[in-house]
């Protein structure tokens, strides 16, 4: 492998020149951000299919919870357009090698190229099942299937709730990896997550399970206060002969003994745990994090004035709640901006609490916010007069 640096017109021909040899292409992966830029997409995959017996190229853009997928005919899709759209991140693999580049917060390419044989895959109709097959052991140990394989009806949204996780978690964790943001895990050092208020382990047993199919090495702790969920999650870890790789653990977010984890988790945990379960990312330097929040009770109760003419919005009750939890996790995302990590709201569907369905999805990746995003916040905190209790609980 050799790695050197170019302009970053130069690349960019490069790359279009081997894209327009669609019959020596594999595939094209174009994801990251680059700094100060915001793409139209979180990600794009793209790759050679034939349809009928000609060639086309299939492109399929994801927000980070859908995928959509599109085909082209050769030297239809406007890939120079792409490359110039924003991504920090660019892989182009084809027959006899592959072609890495990465865009530096200063804006200079780091090029790599290898050597090597990579093979393509043709296919147009790849299957479409869903990421966990409903017959896994796991979903029938938890009670989301019954003994045949067959989720049930009364768990038709839990099932669909750790598909959305899953759809969410894939190419975030992917992204993450081909930035350098994570290490690239291996038998010796495993991708660790832990699961910050686990309860009933849905979601933690997922992730392991699918990850582990893929073919990625993890290791996974559940951390929930209540011992009755520990016990039963470790019993059933036992059953799956997984308790090697996955394990739980009955602690206080705020007092685990655990440290460190490259992915931390946290779906609708009560009470304090959503900001105890942010604050442990933060302090433990987690590289991605993906929380549902729930319980917005902090700033709604010092919510007792408000600036006018918000008065209008918040006389009506449900409004001022509302208007509370937008309050409340717009200060959570900020605090975690302030603390070097990329921030992002996205949907999150599926599940028992229809309402909650906002995901903050953050990536650690060091840089230092603009100043502005510190006087923004501390005007924010003097327009409502509250204080956030998740800033109390940062170190440092």
């Amino acid at each position: 492998m050799t790695e050197n640096q170019s302009s970053l017109s130069e690349i960019f021909d490069e790359l279009n020149t081997e894209f327009s040899k669609t019959e020596n292409l594999v595939r094209v992966v174009l994801s990251g951000r680059r700094r100060n830029m915001q793409t139209a997409t979180d990600r794009v995959d793209i790759r050679p299919v034939r349809i009928k017996d000609e060639l086309s190229v299939q492109v399929s853009f994801s927000d980070g919870r859908q995928m959509t997928t599109k085909n082209y005919a050769p030297g239809e899709y406007d890939f120079i357009s792409a490359l110039k759209s924003g991504f920090a991140n660019i892989l182009l693999e084809k027959l006899d090698g592959s072609i890495s580049l990465r865009i530096t917060k200063k804006g200079e390419p780091l090029v790599h190229r290898a050597q090597g044989n990579f093979e393509q895959d043709l296919s147009h109709d790849r299957s479409k099942n869903r990421l966990l097959d409903s017959a896994d052991a796991f979903l029938k140990e938890v009670g989301i299937s019954d003994a045949s394989g067959s989720v049930k009806p009364s768990k038709q949204d839990k099932y669909r709730q750790v598909e959305e996780f899953l759809r969410i978690l894939s190419p975030a964790l992917t992204s993450a990896i081909e930035a350098g943001h994570i290490d690239k895990p291996s038998k010796e050092k495993p991708l660790t997550i832990v699961d910050l208020g686990c309860g009933h382990a849905y979601l933690t047993f997922a992730a392991h399970q699918y990850l582990w199919a893929e073919g990625i090495p993890v290791r996974v702790v559940g951390i929930d206060v209540r011992t009755s969920s520990r016990d039963r999650n470790n019993e059933i870890a036992r059953k799956l002969n997984i308790e090697k790789t996955i394990e739980f653990r009955a602690e206080e977010i705020s007092e685990t003994t655990l440290d460190f984890a490259d992915v931390a988790i946290a779906l609708h945990a009560c009470d304090t745990a959503t900001d105890d379960a942010i604050a442990w990312a933060i302090n433990c330097q987690a590289k991605l994090a993906l929380i549902a929040p729930c319980c917005h009770h902090d700033i709604q109760a010092q919510m007792h004035e408000a600036p006018e003419p918000w008065s209008i919005l918040t006389r009506n009750g449900i409004m001022k709640e509302r208007l509370g939890d937008l309050i409340t996790d717009a200060l959570r995302m900020q605090i975690l901006k302030l603390r070097g990590y990329r921030v992002e709201a996205i949907e999150f569907v599926g599940g028992e609490h229809t309402p909650r369905n906002l995901m903050i999805r953050a990536v650690r990746t060091g840089a230092p916010a603009d100043s502005i995003e510190k006087k923004r916040y501390e005007e924010m905190l003097a327009l409502w007069k509250v204080k956030p209790a998740l800033a109390s609980l940062i170190n440092g």
